[in-house]
């Protein structure tokens, strides 16, 4: 008898551990799914890299900061340079291309132009005034233009400034203190020399304003891919010119610095 109660405690006790292990595994499960599912969270909130912060690590052309239109300005010229109102932008650039063809290709000179336009106005408003009294109609307003000082201050202390800063550069690369600004500003110079012996001024101007209408929007359209080439070629053009440097910039004598002269 007293092993046969034995055998019904031993029993008991069976069944109660077996529900108390179906509740630890259940646990147990509940525990390291919980856990699969919050390194799952943790993978999908980490956020990938976005296309923002790769375009951060391109190093934007002339060292750029801040947008296309806020270099330009970001008023009414930026939008006409970068076709924000096409029908502006495109009057503008047809007015240019008319007059490069009116002074360019039909020769037309300039005063004669000016002469033409005036009497054809004042002819124009003249029979127009002396008409109305005939077909009893009201006279033409004709506006009263005034030009104030202050725009004109304002441009001359702008050229004054930019006049300024151009001597002092001049000044500058001649005293023999930087032979890489010596080099950029006679390169440059020999370039429009050769440029200007194909075309006239009038011509390079009309050149230089179609470009300002077409490469700053086809910049703006394909930033990422300009800066990302011109990054590349920038570190092929630093090593070239550390290299020239090393060979033949390092062995030419210069002028004495600016340190030495005030000791």
């Amino acid at each position: 008898m007293a092993d046969h109660a034995e055998d019904l405690d031993k029993k008991e006790e069976t069944l109660i551990e077996k529900p108390a292990e179906k509740v630890h595994g259940d646990h147990d499960s509940s525990s390291s799914a919980s856990s699969e599912s919050d390194s799952e969270k943790k993978v999908k909130s980490k956020p990938a890299s976005s296309p923002t912060s790769v375009k951060d690590k391109i190093s934007r052309l002339f060292g750029r900061e801040k947008p296309v239109h806020q270099v330009f300005g970001g008023g009414k010229p930026a939008d006409v340079f970068l076709w924000r109102n096409k029908k502006i932008s495109a009057a503008v650039l047809g007015g240019a291309t008319a007059v490069w063809v009116l002074f360019e290709l039909l020769e037309y000179h300039l005063l004669t132009l000016v002469c033409h336009i005036l009497i054809l106005a004042l002819a124009i408003l003249f029979l127009w005034s002396n008409a109305t009294t005939f077909i009893n109609k009201s006279p033409p307003r004709i506006p009263e233009v005034r030009l104030s000082e202050e725009p004109f201050r304002q441009v001359a202390a702008a050229v004054r400034f930019e006049i300024n800063r151009a001597l002092a550069l001049l000044r500058e690369i001649a005293s023999g203190r930087d032979l890489k600004k010596f080099l950029a500003v006679v390169s440059g110079l020999w370039f429009f020399s050769i440029l200007g012996s194909y075309c006239n001024f009038l011509t390079l101007f009309y050149i230089t304003f179609v470009l300002l209408h077409t490469l700053p929007v086809l910049y703006e359209k394909y930033e990422d891919k300009i800066d990302s080439f011109a990054q590349k070629a920038m570190i092929e053009i630093r090593k070239k010119y550390a290299v020239f440097d090393e060979k033949v910039l390092s062995k030419i004598p210069r002028g004495p610095s600016k340190d030495k002269k005030r000791a």
